[in-house]
């Protein structure tokens, strides 16, 4: 696809770097030329300095022949107002737009009115904030999990946790673990920073991080037999009143969860009052520990830190790590840390740029649906070393109604889960895939396209 973006700040560059490796034709469009200058270095990519709201610069970038045009400016209005131009100036090219929206209530509106993304010429509005919110809201669902992704409209998750040194899966093989049932599959294991997708022989070992596909429920009662103590939090200190604290307290109080937010600014806590009536706001120094443990931080169930900065981040959620049994989230904004974070003891840490830019991945695959491709969806699995597919299956699929156990797969290939009628299937070798049928394949290749690319 030809894909242009405008903007070039964190979540452009990580959205450049995905699409590019998904071999897509990318243009960049900034207005400072040393950003475009590192990114056409870096990548193999055509990079535009100058003003992507200018229609003598969205015609130089190619818009009239454009597939897709995604504005990612630090302005919501802005965004909008290129989509709209970029919608003006395809001509008989139907461009696809998607535009980043932090507002609030603008997200809200262009998500429950169809007629106003279609005025604005905008096919899909993404907000960082919100998707990073859902994505520790299921973490909260799920303490023990370092990742959780969704698959089959949520039938079927992936759920990601390190092992402890007496964890009942520790020094076993696969093929002797009872406590699975034929009910979970294990997808793929992380040690020492390799990934294997792992066959009945393979040996767990401490300090592994192990995915797992299966149903929620099925998820919630392997948790418990692991001794992992409560599955879902009750109680949760939400540590700076940011919009991704909002969209996530939101998210929280509606599933009956108790939400304590701390927020210095008080022209913001009286805002997020207004907005959160079920939640409780604290006006205070996020980094004080005398505030943090007299508004209880010991008796948390979870910990989210959200304020500005990365160090600040961190230095709460290893001060919670000590002073509590908490899940501690913690929010990471710029890469740079990412080789000290990684060596960090913290339990999940969540990067809104990455998954805004998986998020537009999954997009685009799914817009390549109708030139052949059948992902429906797409996860990156430990940082981008494996990858996790949803495919829908055609009737002419080579793997279609033959046992698994004669299909020919490439190594590194597994077929995790089935879904069938809303049934979740964990396969066995007599198990077939058939017609119509969703498949999650778990794998350290990059890029399959089809279901049949997973065969020798």
């Amino acid at each position: 696809m030809n894909i242009i973006i405008v903007g070039c700040g964190k979540v452009g560059r990580t959205i450049a770097e995905q699409l590019n490796g998904e071999n897509h034709d990318i243009t960049v469009i900034d207005n400072r030329e040393s950003v475009i200058q590192r990114m056409t270095d870096k990548l193999d990519i055509m990079g535009i300095w100058g003003d992507g709201s200018s229609r003598e610069i969205l015609l130089e970038a190619g818009v009239t022949t454009a597939d897709l045009l995604i504005a990612v400016t630090d302005a919501d209005e802005l965004n909008l107002y290129i989509c709209l131009l970029a919608s003006c100036c395809g001509g008989k090219n139907k461009i696809s737009t998607i535009a980043r929206v932090r507002k609030p209530l603008y997200h809200k509106d262009l998500q429950e009115s169809n007629k106003m993304r279609d005025s604005l010429g905008l096919t899909f509005a993404i907000n960082p904030e919100q998707i990073a919110a859902a994505e520790m809201s299921r973490l909260i669902r799920f303490p023990s999990a370092i990742e959780v992704d969704t698959f089959a409209h949520e039938a079927a998750e992936i759920y990601t946790f390190k092992i402890s040194r007496d964890s009942p899966l520790s020094g076993k093989k696969i093929s002797d673990l009872a406590i699975l049932k034929g009910n979970i599959r294990i997808c793929d294991v992380e040690r020492d920073e390799t990934v294997f997708i792992p066959g009945g022989d393979f040996v767990i070992s401490p300090n592994d991080k192990v995915s797992i596909v299966c149903t929620p429920s099925n998820a919630t009662k392997l948790f418990k037999k692991l001794g992992s103590g409560n599955v879902k939090a009750k109680n949760v200190m939400i540590i700076g009143g940011s919009r991704t604290a909002f969209y996530l307290a939101e998210l929280l109080t509606a599933s009956g969860v108790d939400v304590k937010i701390i927020e210095k600014s008080e022209a913001r806590c009286n805002e997020l009052s207004d907005l959160l009536p079920d939640a409780m706001i604290i006006r205070g120094d996020g980094m004080n520990q005398d505030l943090l443990r007299a508004e209880g931080i010991d008796s948390m169930d979870s910990v989210v830190t959200l304020m500005n900065l990365d160090e600040e981040n961190i230095m709460l959620s290893l001060y919670a790590r000590q002073t509590t049994n908490a899940k501690c989230i913690t929010k990471i904004d710029r890469l740079v840390f990412d080789n000290i974070v990684d060596t960090l003891p913290l339990d999940s840490v969540i990067r809104p740029r990455e998954l805004t830019a998986e998020a537009i991945v999954r997009y685009v695959r799914a817009v390549k649906n109708s030139e052949g491709s059948n992902v429906e969806t797409l996860y990156k699995l430990n940082d981008g070393k494996a990858e996790a597919l949803e495919f829908k299956v055609t009737p002419d699929s080579r793997v279609v109604s033959k046992p698994l156990s004669q299909l020919q797969f490439k190594e590194n290939i597994q077929v995790a889960c089935i879904t069938r009628k809303g049934k979740v299937i964990i396969p066995k070798g007599d198990d077939t895939i058939e017609p119509n049928d969703t498949v999650i394949i778990v794998t350290t290749h990059k890029g399959l396209q089809d279901l049949d690319d997973i065969l020798k």
